[in-house]
């Protein structure tokens, strides 16, 4: 059975290398660094699930944040969370946040060190209170979402200005962690012209001490946030041939901002054996657009999930991927939508001969649009100056690291929001931009 996954071999694939590090020196970038062991002693963690109320089933993706500040995380395929608070920090609200259900505000105070459980209650719009007509059949308003791309979504060239992390941990300790401001030459959403993608500023930390024998690494870099862009590349999840292989259903109707939504649920039939998809893709119920989605790949045979992100790995060693999730948000302007932000979460074991216990690896990368402006003229970078779609940023992020840039910000800090590191380089990014440095819009 033939169908596109957004990780075929024609395309792109993310992929993880494991590779040997004995006899490898390495020399840390002094700009960055992370501070583990400290952390663990000026940082209390709260650990627990989100959950839907209702059915118990975990939150994928379901936002957790301190009120009036930048801490925030997010939970896992499995709704897990681990929230880090300063210790001298302990009053005020975490906000848990997911679409289609009712926040919840709880005072930090009653949150103990493990085993939270936060149930959220779905927020029901009875259909009887929507004037519009309720599509009768849940695939025939996905496809006619994806087929009015061109008249929902940009429609002209654009060049966006965007801020990525990819984060590498070892269980629940940081190993590495890279970040980048990227320019995206964004092509119109009904043209099938790829985005081309430029490497503006980027800087890393790894402490390959905690990484055993072994250094993973992502290839792809920011390209892996932004296919998972499904109104500009469908075809890596839903083409005319493989929508055929899903079924969807309406969960049931929303309004977030005021907007009436449809929660439209997919899953891959049930007699196929291939790894696909599963997830909710929330559709703007008026107008047809995907506003945004959430999903998971389905794991049904570990081998070929490995064969799919494995790209090489030590003779010794297994290596599978255990979680696979991924999220898109898309933003709207002027009543024309774009994407915004986007997040993938890969959790791999790694079982090695003749040793008693595995390791567990997870791997994060996102990336949010911070401004982005017409590019009218539809200029693009010299192809020398592209990144290629085979890139690996933490063996290139030394190049790019530029301590100007990131100013006083020199200490990477995985457990902020990535809106907090937005935050902190706006300025620089704007002065780039004033005296016409490297191109950044």
């Amino acid at each position: 059975m033939k169908h596109s996954n957004l990780f075929s071999t024609k395309s792109f694939v993310m992929a993880i290398l494991v590779l040997s590090l004995i006899g490898v020196s390495y020399t840390a970038n002094a700009a960055v660094y992370f501070q583990d062991e400290q952390q663990e002693a000026s940082f209390n963690q709260y650990k627990g699930e989100v959950l839907d109320r209702d059915t118990k089933k975990p939150l994928v993706f379901a936002t957790l944040s301190l009120e009036n500040t930048n801490i925030s995380t997010i939970s896992n395929t499995e709704g897990e969370f681990a929230l880090k608070v300063p210790k001298d920090v302990t009053d005020g609200n975490v906000v848990v946040s997911f679409l289609g259900y009712k926040t919840v505000r709880l005072p930090l105070a009653q949150l103990t060190d493990g085993n939270n459980k936060i149930f959220m209650e779905v927020s029901i719009l009875e259909l009887s209170e929507v004037n519009l007509s309720v599509p009768k059949d849940a695939k025939s308003l996905v496809r006619e979402t994806l087929r009015k791309k061109g008249e929902n979504y940009f429609d002209d060239p654009t060049l966006m200005t965007a801020f990525y992390r990819e984060t590498i941990k070892k269980r629940r300790k940081n190993v590495s962690l890279s970040e980048a401001v990227v320019n995206i030459y964004k092509s119109p959403y009904n043209t099938d012209r790829r985005d081309a993608v430029q490497l503006y500023k980027a800087r890393k930390s790894t402490d390959y001490s905690k990484l055993d024998t072994v250094a993973l690494k992502l290839q792809g870099g920011p390209f892996n946030a932004l296919f998972v862009d499904i109104m500009k590349y469908p075809e890596y999840i839903f083409t005319d041939e493989s929508i055929e292989n899903y079924d969807f259903d309406f969960v049931q109707s929303t309004r977030v901002n005021d907007r009436l939504l449809y929660i439209i649920e997919f899953k891959q039939k049930d007699w196929i054996r291939e790894p696909l998809y599963q997830g909710k893709l929330y559709i703007d119920a008026e107008n047809k657009i995907l506003t945004s989605a959430i999903y998971t790949l389905n794991i049904t045979d570990k081998d070929q999930a490995a064969r799919l992100f494995v790209r090489k790995k030590p003779a010794q060693a297994s290596v599978w991927p255990t979680e696979v999730a991924y999220r898109v948000d898309y933003r709207e302007k002027d009543g024309k939508w774009y994407y915004g932000y986007s997040n993938v979460l890969l959790e791999f074991k790694i079982n090695w001969d003749k040793r008693l216990f595995n390791s567990v690896y997870s791997m994060t990368c996102e990336m949010a649009v911070t401004d982005w402006e017409k590019n009218i003229e539809g200029t693009t970078p010299k192809f020398r100056d592209r990144m290629k779609t085979s890139i690996i940023l933490n063996d290139e992020a030394i190049g790019f690291a530029d301590p100007d840039f990131w100013g006083e910000y020199n200490i990477i800090e995985p457990e902020k929001s990535i809106e907090s590191a937005i935050k902190k380089i706006q300025r620089q990014l704007r002065r780039s931009k004033n005296q016409g440095g490297t191109s950044a819009p």
